[in-house]
């Protein structure tokens, strides 16, 4: 056993020093938001370099446990997916996976990363910390969607924050689904975005573009994806049985990670993520995946930042409610005709077709970037 370091996650240089070390063997660290109450004493086992705690977006917080080859092997995958080693920018918090995975990734290249300052993530900010990058090496940084739609919007309107945008060899982009309309619009930026799936069991994104990296293996099991590849974690720090329930070795000894996911691969062999399997709604008796509704919301246009969730109704016991910004198309009297249309569109069922839109200024989010979805459901519910 070895002692787990708490390291606050704002503090990046003392983060990224402690990193250095647990990568090379020392004591491992686990980053924490500002105001977070610290342990003492805590212990994990000799090959843990670092713990980081999921965001809790559709389920119980859990502090993942990773060791110092699952940390580089993806930071190996990824420079590899993105033609060699970058610098990359710090965009998102230290104290989950996606923004220790960027520290990683600088300590194995090599390189110092550019950390984006501000409580509130702003694309001014972004783009004046673009430019303190160095300007021979490639440049990277990882995104949730919310920050690229602020960015986009942004570079739409100011040619700094859009050349700052450009300049990067690849924005990271995942969390969540990327709506095709927002994927649309960066395109047209010039901006190359990368699509990621993966989370903190699997040491940050290990699927680019639907294509696994690295050593990464892809299957499905029960319409369930599952991972498998030298970037899974150790298990849960402190839940054995959690640890159980999502990680299996199977009868050739290959160890996977349950995901908690619906997916499929396409024909050519591409992954292709439904959404969450306990986010499914069972509307008249049909079985609905909130996040195929949510995809399919999101290409219809003036609702690229949507959020759908469930709501009890009295008549088929669930039916999707649909929580925007107030853009013209969510205010329009035929929004809910037009999301019809775009869930017929995506070969939805009739139960499938959102019942109600819901106006709000900000969607509420998690620290991590990702939309509070508890928050949602009650909003859902109460207004």
């Amino acid at each position: 056993m070895k002692p787990l370091m708490q390291v606050s996650a704002t503090d990046v240089v003392s983060l990224t020093a402690a990193l250095r070390l647990a990568l090379e063997g020392g004591p491992a660290v686990w980053p924490v938001p500002p105001g977070a109450a610290r342990s003492a004493h805590l212990e994990v086992a000799d090959g843990v370099a670092l713990v980081v705690e999921t965001s809790g977006s559709t389920d119980a917080p859990k502090r993942v446990m990773l060791s110092a080859d699952a940390l580089l092997a993806s930071a190996d995958a990824t420079h590899d997916a993105l033609g060699g080693p970058a610098q990359w920018l710090l965009a998102l918090p230290a104290h989950y996976i996606a923004g220790a995975q960027v520290l990683v990734r600088g300590i194995a290249a090599g390189t110092e990363p550019v950390v984006v300052g501000g409580e509130r993530f702003d694309a001014g900010a972004f783009a004046a910390a673009s430019a303190r990058l160095a300007p021979d090496v490639p440049h990277c940084t990882s995104l949730v969607p919310v920050q690229l739609a602020r960015l986009v919007e942004g570079a739409e309107r100011d040619a700094f924050i859009a050349a700052a945008l450009r300049s990067y060899d690849a924005v990271l982009v995942g969390g969540q689904a990327l709506a095709l309309e927002l994927a649309h619009r960066a395109a047209e930026l010039g901006v190359r975005v990368v699509r990621t799936y993966g989370s903190s069991e699997t040491a940050g994104g290990c699927v680019y573009d639907g294509r696994p990296i690295g050593d990464t293996r892809v299957r499905i099991v029960d319409d369930a994806v599952e991972l498998s590849g030298p970037m899974l974690a150790d298990g849960y720090l402190g839940e054995p049985e959690r640890t159980a329930a999502a990680f299996a070795t199977d009868e050739r000894g290959v160890r996977w990670y349950r995901t908690g996911d619906l997916g499929e691969l396409t024909a050519d062999g591409a992954l292709r993520i439904r959404g969450r399997a306990d986010d499914v709604l069972i509307s008249g008796g049909v079985k609905v995946a909130l996040g195929e509704v949510e995809r399919a919301v999101r290409s219809a246009a003036g609702f690229g930042e949507a959020v759908v969730v469930r709501a009890p109704d009295r008549d088929w016991g669930e039916r999707p409610v649909v929580i925007a910004p107030p853009t013209d198309a969510a205010r329009s009297s035929g929004a809910l005709a037009a999301l019809a249309a775009a869930t017929d569109a995506a070969g939805l069922p009739p139960a499938a077709r959102p019942v109600r839109v819901l106006l709000v200024d900000r969607v509420p989010l998690l620290s991590s970037g990702k939309p509070d979805r508890r928050a949602l459901e009650v909003l859902a519910v109460t207004r």
